[in-house]
């Protein structure tokens, strides 16, 4: 109840009535930016003797009517009930249909609509037909009432994971060597394992694979072209990849016959990967020739052998159609296994951070799908071109 109380002169002490006046803003529990409907000033004005002009010597600020404060205050008191029913009643094409739906009455669905409506100004529904159709303005909505219901559960999924342990975000670097086909493989059933769960893959080369582990930006990394693992961390073995030492088909190191000599490699320009970080400065991984052409991408080196700007060595799943193709040739080098050489791979992780629920799925699913293995037929040389005699 607001305590009435009488002026006796609009011409008396402006600072007392001013004070009055805020004493009457304080009963209604406003500011000056707060709302006031007329019938309260009018009682007010009434209840004070004022003249019908004298109020706004005193509520200037105040607005009659609704604000955009109080607008705000609509809007943000929009639930989600009021969203999925909503939702519910344009999916199903009517109101009655949307109560079966949730199990709700039809009267419950048509009042939350229109609470709906009224809170937000705007109509959602045209209701002139037999059946409530979506106005203009309620296709755009829907897809908005979409949106935040979709973002609500994703939230409500997130937060029950992370109270079971679940990782906010699994973020993997991966050594370019390892087959891609994998991770894609592995990628695509995390997402429906772990839908909550935003994936963060790099791909990075020798040193450069570790070292975000190493600094934290990455919780499990997939390497192994370093001989050691830093002490920091722990490894998990892999199945290990195959690296072959291939040419172009019209490199003249192609065409040598049986096991080619390290002096004969010598004569010719190896095909380098280098390493973006410091970790493996100073370490030489299988560099054979001392005429060398360093490039820091595994892409950039495979167009380089294809168009037979040196030799060097490739992982097999990444040249196998080449090699099937025969627009690359296996060289058979001494010391060099004929199925190339095995690349342990490892997973690792910092010993203080192990992997959650979800990085822990991601390496055991990567551990059960089997990496190409090198296949007899591409070790044989390329058949001899036959002769055609001809006549004289």
């Amino acid at each position: 109840m607001i305590r009435r109380k009488s002026l006796t002169s609009t011409r008396g002490d402006r600072s007392e009535q001013a004070d009055e006046a805020d004493e009457f803003r304080e009963q209604l529990g406003g500011t000056a930016n707060t709302a006031i409907n007329r019938t309260q000033l009018s009682d007010w004005r009434q209840d004070c003797d004022l003249p019908p002009g004298g109020i706004s010597r005193y509520f200037s600020a105040f607005s009659i009517g609704y604000t955009d404060n109080r607008n705000r205050g609509m809007l943000d008191g929009v639930s989600l009930d009021q969203l999925r029913i909503f939702i519910a009643a344009a999916d199903e094409g009517s109101f009655s249909a949307a109560s079966r739906k949730l199990l709700r009455a039809q009267s419950v669905v048509s009042e939350t609509v229109g609470n709906l409506e009224a809170q937000i100004g705007v109509p959602l529904f045209d209701r002139s037909g037999r059946y409530p159709k979506l106005t203009p303005e309620g296709v755009v909505l829907l897809a908005d009432a979409r949106g935040i219901i979709t973002a609500v559960d994703l939230l409500k999924a997130r937060a029950k994971g992370m109270a079971a342990g679940l990782e906010p975000e699994l973020s993997i670097v991966v050594d370019v060597f390892y087959p891609i086909d994998v991770i894609t493989q592995v990628a695509r059933e995390f997402r429906t394992q772990y839908p909550g769960v935003p994936l963060r893959i790099y791909v990075e080369a020798l040193g450069a694979a570790i070292e975000p582990v190493l600094d934290g930006r990455c919780s499990v990394g997939i390497v192994g072209s370093l001989p050691a693992i830093p002490d920091t961390l722990t490894n998990e073995r892999l199945e290990p990849i195959f690296l072959l030492m291939v040419a172009a088909s019209c490199h003249p190191l192609a065409a040598r016959k049986g096991k080619i000599p390290k002096e004969e490699l010598a004569k010719h320009t190896q095909i380098v990967l280098t390493d973006r970080s410091k970790l493996s400065a100073g370490r030489e991984l299988g560099v054979m020739s001392p005429a060398t052409w360093r490039l820091a991408d595994l892409f950039a080196k495979h167009h380089f052998l294809l168009n037979g700007l040196g030799w060097g060595g490739m992982p097999l799943h990444v040249v196998q159609k080449d090699l099937e193709e025969r627009r690359l040739a296996i060289l058979s080098i001494e010391d060099v296994p004929p199925g190339g050489l095995p690349l342990s791979m490892s997973a690792v992780w910092q010993t203080k951070s192990p992997p959650g629920p979800a990085g822990r799925w991601f390496i055991e699913r990567m551990k059960e799908i089997p990496l190409p293995a090198p296949a007899s037929k591409m070790l044989k040389p390329p058949p001899a071109a036959k002769k055609i005699r001809g006549r004289a």
